[in-house]
């Protein structure tokens, strides 16, 4: 007998259910490490500083990160992707600002981006204007300005700097992939590109608009928070381990300790909303290393990689992924030497 319709399948309960087992399991290690006082469970001092900075950058992140999946959910319940079709112009060139602009008005994480983007071109919106929407939902919304600008409170131009940079890296991007960009590689997955998946917010199951929010704000959260434990947690541990000078003797060549940071950017996967107190963690880097960070962590990450070779296919990200690394550390170095004086 088939299953009822308003009832999830034991397939698609199953990778939440394990999300939140890494989420809870994780939060619970890094509380009871930090906590450690008595005698009888003394832990070496940077295992317990490990841990508190671990809590810390979890706590501080968490709002953030609970409130764009917030706003997420609600564009993915209340706005159709056929009204982000009407706003992109019928000229590539400015199509692409446009689409740009839109996600700065609709905001995203990183994990919905991806099949937004692709239920535009389905929709025959031009594919470098659909792309540049996928760069820009999660780096130029309004909640991810705001949490950089609280984990920098002490150098409030970062904020600026952030927006300045994405909008640069988001329109050269998209500019760029309207010269090279080889949109018959989209078109040998256009079947792929109708498929549902728990990330891209097809609620099949669900009958009212509450559940299509609970759904998709669920299927936002759990993978993010996961990501944030994790890449917390490395971050807390390279701050722990490697010591300061190893980072102060990178200044003297700052196209390496830029590349250092652009590495740790794409294999932590934070989301967007949460990455600037990671970033802000980082305290020997210069800022403009920093904000090379902010700018390619939410464009090109390992999560963003995966989900594009689903969705797109393997030539698609081979030459996406370079553009958009070329576009987002350029405009990084460019844009931090214009707020911050250097590299």
């Amino acid at each position: 007998m088939s299953a009822p319709l308003d009832s999830p399948s034991r397939s698609a309960a199953s990778p939440r259910r394990s999300s939140v087992g890494i989420v809870l399991w994780a939060a619970f290690l890094a509380i009871t490490v930090s906590q450690f006082h008595s005698p009888l469970f003394a832990l070496p001092g940077r295992l317990q500083a490990w841990g508190s900075l671990w809590v810390a950058i979890c706590v501080q992140a968490l709002p953030f990160l609970v409130l764009g999946v917030l706003v997420s959910a609600s564009i993915a319940t209340f706005v159709p992707a056929s009204f982000l079709g009407r706003m992109t112009p019928r000229n590539p060139f400015w199509a692409v600002p446009a689409a740009g602009a839109a996600g700065v008005a609709l905001p995203g994480c990183e994990c919905s981006s991806v099949p937004v983007a692709a239920s535009l071109m389905r929709r025959g919106v031009f594919p470098a204007a659909a792309l540049s929407f996928l760069l820009a939902s999660p780096s130029l919304n309004p909640v991810v300005i705001v949490s950089t600008a609280v984990a920098f409170y002490g150098l409030p131009q970062m904020a600026w700097a952030r927006f300045a940079a994405a909008v640069v890296a988001v329109l050269c991007a998209g500019w760029l992939w309207l010269i090279v960009g080889d949109n018959s590689t989209l078109a040998e997955h256009d079947e792929r590109l109708g498929e549902c998946a728990p990330s891209k917010h097809c609620a099949t199951n669900a009958v009212t608009r509450g559940e299509v929010f609970r759904d998709a704000a669920l299927a936002d959260f759990f993978p993010a928070a996961s990501y944030l434990v994790v890449g917390a947690a490395l971050a807390a541990a390279v701050k722990v381990i490697v010591p300061a000078q190893w980072f102060l003797g990178l200044a003297d060549t700052p196209w390496l300790l830029i590349a250092v940071m652009v590495v740790l950017a794409i294999v932590l996967s934070l989301c967007s909303e949460a990455d600037a107190f990671v970033a802000a963690s980082f305290t020997a880097v210069s800022p403009t290393a920093q904000l090379a960070f902010l700018i390619v962590g939410p464009m090109a990450d390992f999560k963003l990689i995966a989900m594009q070779l689903g969705a797109f296919g393997r030539g698609f990200v081979l030459r996406f992924v370079p553009v958009v690394l070329l576009s987002a550390i350029a405009s990084a170095c460019v844009v931090g030497v214009v707020f911050f004086g250097g590299l």
